[in-house]
């Protein structure tokens, strides 16, 4: 490989781990995975940081694996952006031209684009998207990109994705702890959808449901554009949590409990459940178990049917739901999910990788690869030099991490 190199890098900041994809990009734009890590996590809320010293020193320690793999030191990435204060607003601009005869150009489109969100996204959002819906020019509507057409009076209709400035902010710091800087910062969910949804999907109507640790984002996408975004507070670990309190276990014995016997086909076991704790054998009743699973999936998906109903979407999605996110892994998920919100239901891996992808091709990585490539497309890449063998980000940079979190 040449000594330098093009590279995109999705860097995926949950609550519960972070996770790391880079590929790299040849002369003709083919990309092929180098490197891919994930690490526990703490000092982050419900998708929020709460704690700078948390999320830095787990990106560290974590792309210091990315970087053994790939051979490649990584000082930027796009990132993910989680957290219940993640918003979509609606909202409409209108500018003239000044003549009939003007070519609509770049600057036509800046200028309504601020006439839009003039006003209407307050002080405090931080504004990490705006997705023009249609374009009308002249009062004839549809237009989806109107540069080069000819007209006097141009209007906007949009999707403004926002979240608080204070969270932005955070992340933003985490990042950099890292000695990483974010080059993008995109809502999780957005991410997700780039790697799982196809072309069609996106133009017919479909929801990516991210269940993530401690939260579960929702997208709505239809004619190519996201229509509708909005994150609930609630996530697998809220399972997890239950199954520790109603079994009077600990929270690792509920987490592999939960991996290894939770389904969503309920009640079609009914043999026990027998596991090892503190050097005994311990029975459960499967019945039990599914109770609290249930019961905690029942709120989970009663939340996701009210963000539906809010975006006028609910059993309005031709291709359904496609879920994504560490909580998409239970067993026959997809059944009960079905069942319940009356809509055409599966999981979602990323697709069309090459190189040493196969270990991403997972619901939980769909993120991370969605960044990378959301990086790759939006020309968010850099040149790399080869790492030093074996080296690390913090053997590279000493004292970098200690100097940082010294600030706080």
């Amino acid at each position: 490989m040449d000594e330098i190199s093009r590279y995109a890098v999705g860097l995926d900041v949950g609550t519960a781990h972070v996770r790391a994809v880079v590929a790299s990009i040849s002369g003709g734009g083919n990309l092929n995975v180098i490197g891919y890590a994930e690490a526990p996590n703490s000092g982050m809320r419900r998708g929020v940081v709460a704690n700078l010293s948390g999320p830095a020193q787990a990106i560290d320690r974590m792309l210091g694996e990315v970087e053994r793999m790939s051979g490649y030191e990584v000082n930027a990435a796009t990132v993910s952006i989680n957290g219940a204060a993640i918003v979509s607003t609606r909202t409409e601009g209108m500018i003239t031209t000044g003549a009939m005869e003007h070519e609509i150009n770049e600057n036509d489109l800046a200028r309504v684009e601020d006439v839009a969100l003039q006003g209407r996204i307050p002080a405090n959002q931080e504004v990490l998207d705006v997705v023009p819906l249609q374009y009308m020019l002249d009062e004839q509507g549809g237009i989806k990109d109107p540069l080069g057409m000819m007209g006097l009076r141009l209007e906007m209709k949009a999707n403004v994705v926002s979240t608080l400035a204070p969270n932005y902010e955070n992340l933003r710091r985490a990042t950099e702890g890292a000695n990483v800087t974010p080059q993008r910062i995109v809502p999780s969910v957005v991410a997700a959808a780039r790697a799982v949804l196809s072309e069609r999907q996106k133009e017919n109507g479909v929801a990516v449901v991210d269940i993530g640790a401690a939260t579960t984002s929702v997208a709505v996408f239809e004619e190519n554009d996201l229509q509708y975004i909005g994150v609930v507070p609630v996530g697998s670990n809220n399972i997890t949590n239950d199954l520790a309190v109603m079994l009077a276990i600990d929270t690792e014995v509920a987490e592999e409990i939960k991996r290894r016997f939770a389904t969503g086909n309920f009640g079609a076991v009914d043999s026990p459940v027998v596991i090892r704790w503190r050097g005994k054998e311990v029975r459960f009743e499967r019945s039990q178990i599914d109770e609290v699973v249930q019961a905690r999936l029942d709120e989970i998906l009663t939340l996701v049917r009210k963000e539906l109903r809010k975006a006028h979407y609910e059993q309005r999605l031709p291709e359904g739901i496609v879920l994504t996110g560490g909580g998409a892994k239970m067993r026959e998920l997809d059944k009960f999910v079905r069942e319940t919100l009356q809509t055409s239901v599966k999981v979602g891996v990323p697709t069309g990788l090459n190189g040493v992808a196969e270990a991403v091709l997972k619901p939980e990585y769909a993120t991370a690869v969605g960044l990378m490539l959301l990086a790759a497309e939006g020309g968010e890449v850099k040149g790399a030099r080869k790492a030093p063998k074996g080296g690390t980000k913090k053997e590279k940079k000493p004292g970098l991490l200690k100097k940082f979190l010294g600030k706080f």
